[in-house]
Parts: C-alpha cells; sequence; structure tokens
C-alpha cells in the first residue's frame, strides 16, 4: 500500500532545506551590509567638517535645533524592522552632531573643553551598550569620539593649542598667517614623530575592528579610519593656505 506518511517524512527535510536562506546568497549580502556600514559610518564623519562647521559658526542655535530632526528621524528608522539598522547609526550621528553643536557654537575658543564636550553622549552609549541595545549606533559614537582624542592629543603633545585659540578669536581673512606658524610647528622632528606614531594607532585600531565582521565593529572601524581622512585633508589645507 502507498505510505502517505513515509513520503512525508522523505520529503519534509528536503521542504525544510529550500526554505532555507541560500549560504552563499546570504553570505554575500552579510558582506555588502558591512561594507555599507564602514561607508556610512566615514561618510557620516565627515559631514560635521563639511556641513556642520560653517552651519554652526554663523547659526549655532539652529545647528544645536537640527539635532532634533536627526534624534526623530532615528527614532522613526530604529522601530521599523527594515530600517532599524540605519536607525541605530543615525543615532549613533546624532549624539555626535548635538555635542559639536554645543561646543562649536559656543565654546570653541578653548581647546581644553573640546574633548570633555564632545564626549557628552558616553553615558547614554555606555548604557545602551549594557542594555545590549543600540550597538551600531554606540560603536560609531566611540570610533568618532576616540578619533578627537588623537587628534587633540595631538594638539597637546605638538604645542598647538594657542593657534587653536588664535584662530578661533581671528578673523577668516586673519587666519592665514597662523596656520602657517602651526604648519611651522607641525613640520619639525617632534610633530612629524608624533604625528607618525598617532596615526600607526589609528590605522592599528581601525584595521584590527575591520578585520571582525560584527556591524557595530564595521560602524567603529569607519569612524575612527576616516579619522585620518579628515586630519588630512585638514593638513593639507592648511599647508596650502
Amino acid at each position: 500500500m502507498f505510505n502517505l506518511n513515509l513520503v512525508s517524512s522523505a520529503i519534509a527535510p528536503i521542504a525544510t532545506i529550500a526554505r532555507l536562506d541560500n549560504p552563499v546568497t546570504s553570505g554575500t549580502t552579510n558582506s555588502i551590509k558591512q561594507w555599507l556600514i564602514f561607508s556610512a559610518s566615514a561618510f557620516l564623519v565627515s559631514i560635521p567638517v563639511f556641513v556642520q562647521a560653517p552651519l554652526v559658526r554663523l547659526y549655532p542655535t539652529i545647528s544645536l535645533l537640527s539635532t532634533i530632526p536627526w534624534f526623530v528621524l532615528s527614532l522613526i528608522l530604529i522601530f521599523r524592522p527594515k530600517t532599524q539598522l540605519w536607525g541605530d547609526l543615525l543615532l549613533g550621528f546624532a549624539g555626535c552632531w548635538l555635542a559639536g553643536s554645543i561646543y562649536w557654537g559656543w565654546f570653541r575658543w578653548e581647546p581644553i573643553l573640546h574633548l570633555p564636550i564632545e564626549a557628552i553622549g558616553l553615558p547614554f552609549a555606555i548604557w545602551c551598550l549594557g542594555k545590549s541595545w543600540g550597538k551600531v549606533g554606540s560603536y560609531f559614537y566611540l570610533g568618532s569620539l576616540l578619533g578627537t582624542a588623537i587628534t587633540d592629543l595631538y594638539f597637546y603633545l605638538t604645542g598647538l593649542m594657542p593657534y587653536w585659540r588664535q584662530v578661533m578669536h581671528a578673523e577668516p581673512e586673519l587666519a592665514m598667517p597662523i596656520f602657517q606658524s602651526a604648519i611651522g610647528q607641525i613640520e619639525t622632528p617632534w610633530g612629524i614623530g608624533c604625528a607618525l606614531v598617532l596615526i600607526a594607532v589609528l590605522l592599528t585600531v581601525g584595521l584590527l575592528s575591520l578585520r571582525d565582521r560584527e556591524l557595530h565593529w564595521r560602524a567603529f572601524s569607519g569612524a575612527v579610519l576616516s579619522t585620518l581622512l579628515v586630519d588630512g585633508l585638514f593638513w593639507l589645507a592648511a599647508s596650502a593656505a
């Protein structure tokens, strides 16, 4: 007699396998997502430099208030399953935007306050990690903060803080001689040596975290490595002045 139960038992595993994602396709999708997160993180680190900087200098209150739409948009994306990942990343970016608006809008004349204000979102990031929530955004924020800390450390080590204060107080047309003096300070054996060491630190941290396939580490790596690009562009601009 034809045994339907036996046939069903034989077909069941095949049907189950057919419903599974193709491992090759799944792996490719994950790889693409990893690089998208890395690229988006690098891009978001550059936005405050090229967009927020001129805005906050002229309209600091508008820059500060524009943090609200960033936060709202990030939360909207977070609570939608298909866009949760990007909302997570955008939430970390919103924290960076908030800190940047506060510092560059009202405290930019005092470099010693730069890192403490940029770290204003650190307690929230740590809280999120403790709750295993918002990892991508938190790691993006931490990577950006680390890049800021390394850059500020270079300013301290090479004695560039006085030039920072002078540039912030000077009119744009009078800033060029200050930049040239700062470049002279950088192009000393000590300045070059410090730069090489700190570049090596950023490269090591960024590349090691890039080896991890977890999305939050890709966000961290993108934020850290893009610091080198942004700092390099500043150096080129100052050298050309």
